[in-house]
């Protein structure tokens, strides 16, 4: 279970890098007089990101297929990529 809790923090911790949600997260804390506040708001939202991602993930596998969930999700993440680019998004 130590290596399932390790590898989720590193690629969660990995993917949240520089992302839009920090940099808001960043811009929030410049115009707060509560860091604290923006501190504990921001790791309440990312914990039950991550609790709705769980569930979702394993509710979803009990119909699809795992590897089939991992290539609609690559799919999705180049389309919005593209959407992206184009400032469709």
């Amino acid at each position: 279970m130590l290596r399932i809790i390790i590898t989720s923090f590193w690629i969660v911790f990995i993917a949240e890098l520089g992302d839009k949600t920090q940099l808001q997260t960043m811009m929030l804390a410049t115009q707060s007089k509560s860091i604290l506040g923006v501190f504990i708001g921001a790791s309440c939202a990312l914990v039950l990101s991550c609790l709705l991602g769980v569930f979702a993930g394993s509710y979803i596998t009990k119909f699809i297929p795992a590897n089939y969930l991992q290539i609609a999700a690559g799919f999705i993440f180049i389309v919005f990529g593209i959407l992206t680019m184009f400032g469709k998004i």
